[in-house]
């Protein structure tokens, strides 16, 4: 039994989250308010409205929000949406530093479980990853997963 099931977590329950965490940012863009699209990515007024629902801009420089910091538990670690691409983002904090990696295990493409103890572990095949640079520590996965620069501006966690 992994330790993800051990915590009362299937991997069904786990991966529909991470699908409605990236179905619900492209919901709620489809149901806006009928302003026409932006072109060049530039925002002209208030800013945008991130993947969370959280508005970003002024001093955010527009980009989208992937996650507010305080829903990252500090030591640990949450899976959110890339803005960019959509595909989820496994987004590790120690205090106010953030690191985030592409969630897809180089391994097959399933997606890792939320980090335990430093350690991010793929549900699908056990291969085992380092919090603190993405390196594989246990296989099959040959590879380490893909470092997405991130920073924190305005309490939210955004792409750098």
């Amino acid at each position: 039994m992994s330790s993800v099931e051990q915590a009362g977590l299937s991997r069904r329950s786990m991966l529909c989250g991470v699908l409605v965490a990236l179905a619900v940012p492209g919901g709620l863009a489809a149901c806006g308010g009928g302003e026409p699209a932006s072109t060049g990515g530039a925002t002209t007024g208030g800013g945008t409205t991130g993947g969370a629902g959280t508005p970003t801009g002024g001093a955010g420089g527009g980009q989208a929000s992937i996650i507010a910091l305080a829903d990252v538990p500090d030591g640990g670690g949450a899976i959110a949406g890339n803005p960019a691409t959509s595909k989820p983002l496994v987004i590790v904090r120690t205090g106010d530093s953030v690191t985030a990696y592409d969630a897809a295990c180089p391994h097959q493409g399933t997606a890792v479980a939320p980090p335990e103890n430093g350690v991010l572990t793929c549900p699908a095949h056990g291969s085992r990853f380092n919090t603190s640079d993405g390196a594989v520590t246990k296989g099959p996965a040959t590879k380490g997963l893909t470092a997405v620069p991130v920073t924190v501006r305005d309490g939210q966690v955004v792409l750098a």
